[in-house]
């Protein structure tokens, strides 16, 4: 198994031990991968599928069986939602005890069959090089995605020759790269046709590893573009073209660009209902042409006029080999007056820290090619809304499941995978005591991410909704007698500091990039603050 592992290239493994997988750790001892022991399984599978955005090849994470495996599964189902590929391996009882509910036994594969790609349960220790090598082949290539290696104790323990596959061919799974050459002249002919054309780009420009070629290509086509919650950072944030974020939570320019395109130019995104409020509607006024390499994504939420399945990559480069003529400024010029009008609320507040203006101060004092993590609730939809990412920069945020405590764990793996680049997490303070063991992870093991915890003493994101839908009757989001995040921060050996004013915030601005290891900062904020 470590043989495999290393003939794939990994370096790096998260994990945490136990019975059934202590086989394997007892020859990772002898291995030069690095295994980076987390607190929680969970963010095991966080912190691989970090490493693997930034990395662009699969993260590894080792769980042991039962609860070990179990508690990974909140993690496999937040990267398949998010097409990120990871290769789980998990251990598992003897084989012949299988199905005997015998002690820490669980169905494991049966469990993650709705969150993977695919899964193995291994029976046969001949098999482990193959089942290996196809893990990776299958978690990298097409729509990327999870995929978990089931193996029993047992099978751990045998010997057998080592025979290793140079390819891969499997019967049945052969995603498509090319664009059919026929639809892409229609796509020409289309958007030649169009007024008022409009790209939106999700989470697929950065799994097909297309962000330079993205922008070309919205260059050489000249259209404005908007992106979701993952597409965010596809091209920088200032370019001119670009309008701001789609969908429940987004930007009022970009929702009103989807609303009066008349073509709708869907690339690498899912267009769920928080990116597409009203699907229905738009479908009936405006063409809708969707790259995606998944075909079972096309048409799922929008009804397709043209339909494009392969790599966004090859796909892009094919339209741009035409050389399309050029839009007229006229459509974009209307979009930027719309997005120049609108009214940014950055003011100093009596009581707090004003996030919105943090997280705008924060992303542009730090380095162009820094790792900004949301975590989930308030603290991600200020981010969103208000991060300055540049080119070279990367915003990592769970969009399809929505995961609290993912932070941390993420931005840990993003930093194994890119050592160089400064790389912050930012949290709730909900969120951060989902997650907060995971400072000795960082401690134990040199990992250098700072924390940002906005503090208001509640679970913002539903008390929000609670005020707007419920008549404010608040139910269950005070979390009173929650800890000091930094006094947490120190007991771990991590130093830190509380802001509570727009002036505190910039010298802790200043403080968090200069400080050399891991270092949290409380931002104090009020708890009335709206996430719009």
């Amino acid at each position: 198994m470590i043989e495999s592992l290393e003939r794939e290239g990994v370096t790096h493994i998260f994990g945490y031990p136990g019975a059934t997988i202590a086989p394997l750790y007892d020859r990772l001892s002898d291995s030069k991968i690095r295994h980076i022991l987390v607190r929680h399984e969970q963010h095991a599978g966080h912190a691989a599928g970090g490493y693997a955005r930034i990395s662009g090849k699969p993260g590894v994470c080792v769980v042991t069986s039962g609860p070990g495996a179990t508690n990974l599964l909140t993690a496999l189902a937040t990267a398949y939602m998010d097409s990120i590929p990871i290769v789980a391996i998990s251990g598992q009882v003897n084989s012949e005890l299988l199905g005997r509910d015998v002690f820490q036994e669980a169905d494991i594969t049966g469990a993650a069959e709705p969150f993977t790609k695919y899964s193995y349960l291994v029976k046969d220790e001949k098999e482990l090089p193959r089942i290996i090598k196809e893990a990776f082949h299958i978690a990298a290539t097409g729509r990327p995605g999870p995929v978990l290696i089931d193996v029993p104790v047992d099978v751990q323990l045998r010997e057998a020759a080592f025979k290793f596959p140079q390819s891969v061919s499997i019967r049945g799974y052969k995603p498509t790269i090319q664009g059919h050459a026929g639809q892409i002249k229609r796509v020409l002919r289309t958007l030649a046709q169009s007024q008022h054309p409009l790209i939106c780009v999700g989470g697929g420009i950065f799994a097909a590893k297309a962000q330079d070629v993205f922008l070309n290509f919205i260059e050489t086509l000249n259209v404005p573009v908007v992106s979701t919650l993952m597409g965010i950072g596809a091209v920088p944030t200032s370019h001119p073209l670009y309008m701001g974020q789609v969908g429940m939570h987004g930007k009022s320019t970009a929702n009103d660009a989807i609303s009066e395109a008349d073509v709708l130019f869907l690339i690498g995104a899912r267009v769920s209902d928080r990116a597409v409020l009203l699907p229905d509607k738009v479908k009936r006024r405006t063409k809708i042409i969707h790259i995606d390499i998944d075909p079972a994504e096309i048409g799922k939420n929008l009804d397709t006029f043209i339909p494009v399945v392969g790599d966004a990559k090859a796909i892009m480069g094919q339209i741009i080999d035409y050389k399309p003529d050029r839009k007229d400024d006229e459509w974009i010029q209307f979009l930027t007056d719309r997005k120049n009008a609108r009214n940014v609320d950055y003011a100093d507040r009596a009581e707090g820290v004003n996030p919105k203006a943090f997280v705008h101060k924060l992303s542009k004092a730090l380095p162009d090619s820094f790792i900004y993590c949301a975590d989930v609730g308030q603290n991600q939809l200020w981010s969103a809304g208000n991060v300055e990412i540049r080119r070279g920069g990367r915003f990592l945020t769970t969009g399809g499941m929505g995961t609290m405590g993912y932070a941390i764990a993420a931005a840990a793996g993003a930093k194994v995978a890119a050592d160089g680049r400064f790389t912050v997490a930012v949290c709730g303070d909900g969120s951060f005591q989902m997650s907060m063991m995971e400072l000795a992870t960082l401690v134990q093991h040199g990992i250098d991410v700072k924390i940002v915890v906005m503090v208001n003493g509640k679970l913002g994101l539903v008390r929000e909704i609670q005020t707007d839908s419920y008549e404010d009757n608040q139910m269950a989001v005070d979390i009173t007698g929650s800890p000091d995040p930094v006094a947490i921060a120190k007991a771990y050996g991590i130093d830190g500091d509380t802001v509570s004013t727009a002036e505190e915030a910039e010298d802790g601005i200043r403080k968090l990039i200069a400080h050399e290891g891991p270092y949290l900062l409380a931002v104090r904020v009020s708890d009335s603050e709206s996430s719009l």
